[in-house]
């Protein structure tokens, strides 16, 4: 259910060409965050808004769009963010 969310928090922010949303959280069994309900996700996605900016700058947009969803559906969130001249 959360990848569901995350992928629309992404795609209404972004637009992207190419979006991918792997749930991690059976790899974190155990880990404290998982406790909590929060699970572990790995976010593959490419688009326009991420031309020109730093990795951090991408990391951030990436969060900011999610934010709502921390920390009851996201514990952790590993990012790769990309424009699509990147590629």
């Amino acid at each position: 259910m959360s990848v569901s969310l995350i992928e629309q928090a992404l795609n209404d922010t972004f637009q992207p060409t190419h979006l991918e949303v792997l749930d991690e959280s059976h790899l974190h069994a155990g880990h404290e965050g998982a406790k909590s309900g929060g699970g572990h996700y790995v976010v593959n996605i490419v688009a326009s808004a991420f031309a020109g900016k730093s990795r951090i700058q991408k990391h951030r947009l990436v969060n900011d769009a999610c934010k709502h969803l921390f920390p009851k559906a996201i514990h952790a969130l590993s990012i790769q963010a990309q424009a699509p001249e990147e590629v």
